[in-house]
């Protein structure tokens, strides 16, 4: 099985993608958890502003601290948590580097086992490219899966992709 996926057709760059190392991506995403949280709207600059303007009160109120040290417990958590989890990448961030046509409007989701899957551009948007499941890459059906991003597919992901055709 080869491991490694495109994104091309409409677009103004062929994306190559590996799913074997984006287990080092900071932006994974943990699927046992990814579904069941309240999907936000996106404040990351009011929480950023906010937890600056905290940190400032209280330095200015209690001086500054000494930063903590890290528990050798906390660090193992995390490695067994890499090694054992389940994990997938928010897909918009590769159509965005792919640069889509302005005319593009769909995304064939090409698959090994001859059958493709037909989905707007912003359906895929939505996507989760699951690459590993309880520790290990997908080597039997993968080497992605793909997730809805409502996860209502989340039991039944579509398996045996092999790459991704915009149109």
């Amino acid at each position: 099985m080869e491991f490694i996926l495109f994104i091309y057709g409409n677009t103004k760059y062929t994306i190559t993608i590996d799913p074997t190392v984006w287990i080092f991506d900071d932006r994974k995403v943990d699927l046992t958890t990814w579904f069941e949280q309240e999907k936000k709207a996106d404040t990351s600059l009011e929480e950023y502003t906010r937890a600056a303007s905290e940190h400032w009160d209280r330095e200015m109120t209690e001086g500054a601290r000494i930063p903590k040290r890290t528990k050798t417990n906390e660090v193992r958590n995390k490695k067994e948590t890499l090694i054992k989890g389940s994990f997938g990448i928010p897909f918009h961030y590769f159509i965005e580097n792919a640069e889509p046509g302005e005319d593009a409007s769909k995304v064939v989701v090409e698959r090994s086992e001859g059958s493709e899957l037909i989905v707007d551009l912003d359906t895929a948007k939505d996507f989760i490219a699951g690459f590993s499941k309880d520790g290990s890459s997908l080597k039997e059906d993968g080497p992605v899966h793909i997730y809805y991003g409502n996860g209502e597919n989340k039991e039944n992901p579509i398996t045996f992709v092999t790459g991704f055709r915009i149109v």
